[in-house]
């Protein structure tokens, strides 16, 4: 751990920026933050770590440079198809990478991806995967891997059809074409953009906001709407169901509805653990 409380691993940082909001930075500038079996490896250590901390309330995930993440970085998978393809026979990454993947959409956390330059293949499904996008005005962002001879391969092809529709997602996927943050934001991808200095501020601001509500509604409601990708109405409505009839009984629910009564800011409760900092579940 760092003086000013950074939690350092070998390819990825994080620490506390605000009440309830922890910043993970993936940390490989020098090849785009490109994602190698080690990022992989150090996100989930992060994600272990952040969920177990009840003070965590939500994560934003961002890149450090001058790109979010150029997904695989391809001098590895350059030795990866010279060496070990022909004993692996397996795609490289994907036994690694689709773990993180899962782990982002089932965690209990909400997660912010602050986009700050560009995010190309598996580094935009990373980004796909968070639950929110904010983007620096000069980012970059495509789904290339059929400009390196491949399909989607990392879940990407589930998320965007969904995020900014059918005909859109296969355009992306079927030209490889990059597009700028404007586009992005026009059919979708993204929830704002940002001048570039503004990123991080502004993508901390909204997590802060997501922290500040009752901790047990955000993550039901997180939980609620990745459900809602998989199940049909009833399903959905009948899950809901059970959530809301858990969560009414808690002091949140009592304290929201007296505040907008007395037209006054509710003060809900934090969850145990409160004071403990990210940086305490560094060993």
């Amino acid at each position: 751990m760092s003086a000013d409380g950074r939690v350092e691993l070998e390819t990825v940082f994080y620490e506390a920026v605000a009440d309830g909001v922890a910043l993970v930075t993936l940390n490989r500038p020098e090849r785009g933050n490109g994602v190698v079996p080690e990022l992989a490896r150090d996100l989930l250590t992060a994600l272990t770590r952040l969920e177990a901390d009840r003070s965590v309330r939500c994560l934003v995930l961002t890149g450090a440079g001058r790109q979010f993440s150029a997904g695989a970085d391809l001098k590895a998978m350059r030795r990866y198809l010279d060496e070990e393809l022909p004993v692996e026979h397996e795609p490289y990454n994907a036994r690694v990478l689709f773990p993180v993947t899962q782990r982002i959409v089932a965690s209990r956390l909400p997660v912010v991806a602050a986009i700050n330059g560009g995010a190309t293949a598996g580094g935009l499904d990373l980004a796909l995967a968070c639950d929110l996008r904010v983007c620096s005005a000069q980012a970059k962002l495509g789904e290339t891997y059929i400009n390196v001879g491949l399909p989607p391969g990392n879940g990407g092809s589930w998320f965007l059809p969904r995020i900014v529709g059918a005909g859109r997602a296969a355009e992306l996927f079927l030209t490889g074409d990059l597009i700028d943050a404007a586009r992005a934001s026009e059919i979708g991808l993204v929830n704002q953009v940002t001048e570039p200095d503004e990123l991080i501020p502004t993508a901390v601001a909204l997590a802060g906001r997501i922290a500040g509500k009752a901790w047990r509604a955000a993550e039901a409601t997180k939980q609620a709407l990745r459900a809602s990708w998989q199940v049909d109405l009833a399903t959905a409505m009948n899950l809901s169901y059970y959530a809301v009839a858990t969560l009414q009984h808690t002091e949140d629910v009592s304290e929201a509805v007296n505040a907008f009564l007395e037209k006054r800011p509710a003060v809900f409760n934090q969850p145990p653990g409160k004071g403990e900092t990210p940086a305490n579940l560094s060993d």
